[in-house]
Order: structure tokens, then sequence, then C-alpha cells
């Protein structure tokens, strides 16, 4: 493989990304898509609980969700995965055990990243030897901004490393990167380091996902393939609370990357509120009629 100057990475046209996402935005979905559609995105789903109160029996309840999105329409798919800290990998691999959900693990500091390399090892450590089959990564922002891009690209490297059979999903925090031309750039270190995935957001802080920067991430994604042949995913996290929004992702996704990436394995949505404004609009489609918010669980 070339060498790669991260110095010297594409840049960005503004004004043709905002051209591009105002098509997307005005586009009509007919009925039959529209369904089709929101099937789909409960499988990209990774149901989320990441909050500092989290307990063992929280956990199982979403892991139960995971599996049994609404009970009184069996023909629903499940979720992609559940998402936990590692200390809670255990109780998530053993509830989702024969499901086929995945379990997925924060980890490297989640959500700030700023610790050492080792510390974060450490961290990973604990997620995989749990059994977690994915690893969520927060990059170092902060030497991302000092310009030290070979740190950056050589610490996910070496998480991959550490992590074996495990995916690794590498969050870039986008709303802390700046513009569009530093996401570009840490998508690229972030792929040819070895990510199985980049994701926008830990979904902390605001801007998270926006439909503009999953784009560049998309033609980041696009270029790295025409280039090494590896398909790389992507993951939307954080600002996606609505199916509108949610069908709009896959419009982008299949008109930049294409029918190959339309499915978990290699696009996700980090957005647990999403899961409940999808299966009300399923079942508005089935029956005619909205339910309530109230007859879905939170978590």
């Amino acid at each position: 493989m070339k060498q790669i100057n991260f110095f010297d990475t594409p840049k960005i046209d503004q004004v043709g990304i905002d051209d591009r996402i105002s098509r997307i935005t005005a586009r009509s979905i007919k009925k039959e898509a529209k369904v089709k559609g929101l099937y789909m995105i409960l499988n990209m789903i990774d149901l989320t609980t990441l909050e500092g109160a989290d307990t063992e029996d929280k956990v199982k309840h979403i892991c139960y969700k995971a599996m049994h999105l609404h009970d009184e329409y069996p023909d629903l798919p499940t979720t992609a995965a559940v998402c936990v800290y590692p200390n809670f990998v255990k109780t998530a691999v053993t509830e989702l055990k024969g499901s086929g959900v995945k379990v997925a693990s924060v980890a490297t500091a989640f959500p700030s990243g700023q610790a050492d390399t080792q510390t974060k090892l450490a961290d990973v450590k604990e997620a995989v030897d749990n059994g977690a089959d994915e690893v969520d990564m927060v990059i170092s922002r902060g030497k991302y901004h000092s310009g030290d891009y070979d740190f950056v690209f050589n610490e996910i490297a070496t998480i991959k490393a550490a992590i074996g059979k495990a995916r690794l999903k590498v969050i870039l925090e986008t709303g802390e990167l700046g513009n569009l031309d530093n996401i570009r750039r840490a998508s690229d270190i972030a792929m040819y380091a070895g990510a199985d995935f980049i994701k926008t957001s830990t979904g902390k802080i605001k801007p998270a996902a926006t439909l503009p920067v999953i784009l560049v991430m998309m033609e980041a994604v696009r270029d790295y393939y025409y280039n090494t042949g590896r398909m790389v995913g992507i993951k939307p996290a954080g600002g996606i609370s609505n199916a509108k929004l949610a069908l709009q992702y896959l419009l982008l996704l299949k008109e930049t990357l294409g029918g190959k990436w339309l499915n978990n394995t290699y696009f996700r949505f980090g957005a647990s509120s999403l899961a409940n404004d999808v299966l009300m609009q399923i079942v508005k489609q089935k029956t005619g009629n909205y339910q309530s918010k109230d007859y879905f669980s939170k978590d």
C-alpha cells in the first residue's frame, strides 16, 4: 500500500455537499419502499445504554427489547447490536445468547479519549475478554488538533491489533473536529489504520451526526474502497430520533455507496430513541393509526 500523507487529503466542496443534501431531503418515498426501509432501519440500530446510572437490570431490559421490539408484531427484526460499557458486557452476552444480536462495548476512555494508550488498552481488554463482538473506540481529539496524525493513526492500529476478531468502530467525534475537511482527514486516518467502521459521535456532545457530515464520511469510504478493495462500515450516532431522517440517511447511503452497504454489516444507527419512532411508523402503516408513545418502553 502506498504511503498516505494525511496533511494532503481531499478538500471538501461545501456548496456541493449542501446541494446533495437539499436534493435528498426534498425526496418523497412511496409506501412500499418506506415500509421496507423502516424494517431495515430497525435491524441497523445499535440499541445503547451508556449512562453513569446504568444497572444490570437496565442492561437486561435493553437486551430484551433488542430481541423483542414489539411483541404484537413477531415479523419484526432484532436490532443489530446492544452497546454497553465494558463492565456490562458479560451480562449482555448472557442475555443475548443465540439471538444473533451483537454485543458492542465502548472503550478507550469513552467519551473523552483522555487517557494514555496503556489505560485504553486495559479498557479494550476488559471488553473483549468479557465477550464483546465489537469495540467502539474514540480517537484522541487533542492529538488530532495538535496535528499529530501519526499518533492518532498508530493508536487506532494498536487498538485494532489488540481486539483480535472483534470489529472496531472508530468514533471521530465530528462535533469536535471543527469542519468538513477535518472530518474527511480523520475518516481517512481511521480507515487506513484498520477501522472496520467509522462512527460520527459519542452522542455526548452536539452537534452529533448530520447529513452533511455523513456524506463526507461516505465519500471517504467510497474512495478508500476504490483504492484498497476493502469495505468499511459507517455509523451515524446521536441526533437521529425520527424515522423520516433515518430514511434520508438510507437514501444517501444507497446513492453514494450502493446496495452492498445496505445492511447492518456495513451500516448502523447509534440512536436508541430512534427505535420507538420507527415502530410507531410501522404500526401506522399496518393499522392506519398511530399508537401513543406510552405503548413503547423508553429503553
